[in-house]
């Protein structure tokens, strides 16, 4: 049982990291927004190509308020909750069923 403890814990820790870097990377590009960057640098590319998949249905689905974009925000919230819900409950399944680090 300790094995499915470990991979469950691993599998928490990788999904932890998984999502803060893709929360680094959306304030990235939040940051980069205001500043009108150049359309053909390979950072911005990279930026827009892995963020807007995600962003581009909230776009649409919430109001602009005050000509701002929101839906960074919205998914940066939805981040927050995945890391206390999932990757919580995948930290607690593995230290109930014997194994587990908790970092």
């Amino acid at each position: 049982m300790f094995v499915v403890a470990n991979f469950l814990s691993a599998v928490a820790e990788v999904v932890s990291w998984g999502l803060t870097i893709y929360m680094w990377v959306l304030i990235a590009r939040s940051l980069i927004s205001w500043v009108n960057p150049d359309p053909y640098n390979p950072i911005v590319q990279f930026l827009y190509r892995v963020t807007e998949p995600v962003l581009y249905p909230i776009r649409r689905r919430l109001p602009y308020i005050g000509g701002i974009d929101l839906s960074p925000v919205a998914v940066i919230l939805a981040i927050i909750f995945l890391q206390i819900f999932l990757v919580g409950t995948l930290r607690q399944m593995a230290m109930r069923l014997g194994g587990g680090y908790s970092i």
